[in-house]
């Protein structure tokens, strides 16, 4: 199998698929480990979440996975690694990011989440599930300012529940129409841009701003 990370990204319906099938039930502690990364590691912002749940709700249409199974592991996996995230942010703090010249902490995705913070308050931690890079630093932030656990929960799991509960279910349910099945690659872009697209326009009119 090529794991060529490009190919992986555009066929990941077709990766998934075979996973699925040459791994059996262990394809749920891979997809579990990947959104527990995503959300619980501040190192691990790039990976695709959305897509992945979308996708991995077409797979288990075909019948390869258990979608009742595969959405209670997802949702397992986003409120335990918001959690860990949020332990991390209030006993680490800021000081991981005190390198200006860090690839993986940059301090710009940080500050991008306090602003989304100050915008939305904490509701950002509901919110910043549907929004990549944002989605794993709002736990780290929401610890670094010790938001109280319980309420940082309450969040964490009405995000987790939309935001996992829903694109499994379109993958399911949709993912398999002939037309979104022959175009799945394009469908797997439009996700992740329009995912990106708040924190692009966001930072856009930060530069035009400063401009």
């Amino acid at each position: 199998m090529d794991f060529n990370p490009i190919q992986i990204f555009l066929h990941l319906d077709v990766y998934l698929q075979q996973l699925a099938q040459s791994y059996g039930t262990g394809i749920y502690a891979l997809l579990f480990a990947v959104i527990f990364c995503e959300t619980g590691l501040v190192a691990f912002p790039f990976l695709p979440g959305d897509s992945l749940l979308f996708v991995g709700g077409t797979v288990a249409a075909l019948g390869n996975m258990d979608p009742y199974v595969l959405a209670l592991t997802l949702m397992a996996a986003a409120i335990l690694g918001d959690s860990t995230n949020y332990l991390i942010g209030r006993t680490v703090g800021e000081k991981l990011f005190n390198n200006p010249d860090s690839k993986i902490f940059r301090r710009d995705y940080l500050l991008r989440t306090h602003a989304f913070y100050d915008r939305h308050g904490g509701k950002t931690v509901t919110l910043a599930r549907f929004v990549p890079i944002v989605r794993t630093f709002a736990p780290f932030v929401a610890g670094v300012g010790k938001m109280p656990y319980l309420r940082f929960l309450a969040f964490s799991v009405a995000g987790t529940l939309v935001w996992v509960g829903g694109l499994v279910a379109l993958g399911y349910f949709f993912g398999n129409i002939p037309f979104i099945k022959k175009n799945l690659s394009v469908m797997v872009i439009g996700i992740v841009f329009l995912s990106v697209a708040p924190v692009m326009i966001s930072a856009l009119k930060a530069r035009l701003s400063k401009a």
